[in-house]
């Protein structure tokens, strides 16, 4: 019933002494300011001043309310200056791999740069489940392609990527053309130690196939292009994850079937979405990744508006 606007105009009104003055401090007309009063009047059932004063003089509701509104009024000042401009902020991050450190590392250069109040965490590791950890609040933001339905929380599209097959330059498949799924199955394909249905090669390109290559794990990424590079094992991963490496002649990628893409998504918790710091934090690191990272595109998906076919079964970043 009483709004934030009648405590100001209280105040003012209290302040300067009458009716037209205050109408001038707020920036309103005389007749506004009044029909104000008669209409917050009419609503409370009783008189706030005493119109004909001079100066004007409040009735002791009114007085109540004054008192009121020097409490409530500073407090909001300083909660809206601490939500714009929040003294000290620790932003909890987890991703899902170490790949994902070279292209986010310089994002929050230009994060720091807008935001030096807030400092920033990082929890990583193939083996490791935020998710979990971010509804029990232990963290604040995941980067993941994992879509949990119902988990009440809010994913955030950054952009898509292609997973590309990774062979070693005088592997057999490096110079064929086109890659299908049967070309893999004499192979032994290296991935991560998590379940297998969470990787995009194995859920969308070799199960609907009904090939099985061998399956090896390997839990880090720098030694997983290591072992490609020496003819162990062939992999699937993002093209920002080897394009140094490419760049140096040690693998090369070859595009499988027609293209396997994948979306990356930054998960928070339903509402925290709209932070100014996670919110910046989101834009940064969307903004980087189209500019600089490789193969990847821009997505148009509203805010927490992820595909179906991926609300239903998790995949797996790399």
């Amino acid at each position: 019933m009483i709004e934030i606007k009648h405590l100001k105009t209280l105040q003012a009104l209290n302040h300067c002494g009458s009716l037209a003055a205050a109408a001038n401090h707020l920036h309103q007309t005389q007749s506004a300011l009044s029909h104000q009063f008669s209409e917050l009047e009419h609503r409370l059932g009783f008189k706030l001043f005493i119109r004909k004063s001079q100066p004007l003089r409040l009735t002791p509701q009114g007085e109540v309310l004054l008192k009121l509104a020097e409490k409530v009024l500073p407090l909001v000042t300083a909660s809206l200056r601490e939500c714009s401009e929040p003294e000290e902020i620790n932003l909890r991050i987890a991703i899902e791999c170490h790949s994902c450190i070279q292209w986010l590392t310089p994002a929050l250069k230009r994060f720091s740069e807008s935001w030096p109040q807030v400092s920033v965490d990082f929890k990583s590791g193939v083996t490791f489940d935020p998710q979990p950890a971010l509804q029990q609040r232990e963290l604040d933001i995941v980067l993941t392609s994992d879509i949990i339905a119902d988990s009440k929380l809010n994913y955030t599209s950054l952009f898509d990527y292609e997973v590309k097959l990774v062979l070693a330059p005088d592997h057999p498949l490096a110079n064929k053309r086109d890659i299908y799924p049967q070309d893999l199955a004499p192979e032994t394909l290296l991935i991560y130690p998590v379940q297998r249905q969470r990787f995009d090669i194995w859920r969308r390109f070799l199960q609907p196939a009904g090939v099985t290559p061998t399956l090896k794990s390997v839990d880090n990424t720098l030694l997983l292009i290591q072992m490609v590079a020496a003819r162990l094992g062939i992999a699937a991963l993002p093209h920002w994850a080897v394009e140094t490496f490419e760049r140096q002649g040690l693998v090369v990628t070859k595009t499988l079937g027609e293209g396997l893409w994948s979306r990356l998504y930054a998960a928070c918790r339903e509402g925290e979405q709209h932070q100014p710091a996670i919110n910046t934090f989101i834009r940064s690191a969307r903004q980087h990744a189209v500019d600089n990272l490789p193969l990847v595109k821009r997505v148009s998906v509203s805010n927490g508006d992820a595909p179906k076919e991926m609300q239903q079964s998790g995949c797996f970043l790399w």
